[in-house]
């Protein structure tokens, strides 16, 4: 199968794809039906975005239990696999593991997209490798994986208010003034992994780190 033909999507290449270049990027979330638009949901809200801008449509993949997309509509036609693992945030690291081992991706050319508590609302971030600061979804992910040296694009979605327990707060919906902020971050989210992919992480963090 040419170039072409894989961009144009006359067959599904699930098998066929090259390996030796492909970037995973993976957006942690909880269920959709039950916590989308939450705070803790923001992952998941960046990988749909790409999605949509590769034109590359998100399917069930039972084997990974994951949705995922592959293609090559990146920066240089670099192959990316978008990735959004099923279940629950605190069991983000299996699919995770599954399609690193699937597709033969290395931690370095592996990217998880996560809110951040640390974070003002609506800031953007990125960074290779750290602690998962309470974040289960992490600390399941750098566990499978083997060690925390991934690419991260962190969304910051501040702390709790008062006393508000933060697994509570996470698993709130913004306000409309802060949702609209959030949704100019995710798009700016989405250029960044395009950026980390094409430059690499020093260009794009010196790109998106500063606003």
């Amino acid at each position: 199968m040419t170039l072409r033909e894989r961009l144009t999507g006359h067959r599904r290449a699930h098998i066929d794809l090259p390996t030796a270049d492909r970037w995973l990027v993976v957006g942690l979330r909880n269920p959709e039906r039950e916590y989308g638009q939450t705070r803790h949901n923001l992952g998941g809200d960046v990988v749909r975005l790409l999605a949509q801008r590769l034109g590359a449509p998100l399917k069930t993949t039972p084997k990974l239990r994951a949705e995922t997309a592959d293609s090559f509509a990146a920066p240089g036609g670099t192959p990316v696999t978008l990735v959004l693992p099923g279940g629950y945030m605190n069991s983000s690291g299996g699919p995770v593991q599954a399609a690193a081992n699937f597709y033969k991706v290395p931690r370095e050319r592996i990217v998880v997209v996560h809110d951040d508590l640390d974070l003002p609302t609506a800031a953007l971030r990125l960074k290779r490798g750290g602690g998962a600061a309470g974040h289960n979804g992490l600390k399941d992910v750098t566990q499978r994986l083997g060690g925390p040296d991934y690419h991260r694009v962190r969304i910051g979605i501040g702390r709790p208010p008062g006393r508000q327990d933060p697994a509570d707060y996470v698993l709130r919906r913004f306000s409309a003034s802060d949702r609209e902020q959030v949704d100019v971050t995710l798009e700016l989210a989405a250029d960044a992994i395009l950026s980390l992919v094409r430059d690499g992480l020093e260009p794009t963090q010196n790109r998106y780190n500063a606003r």
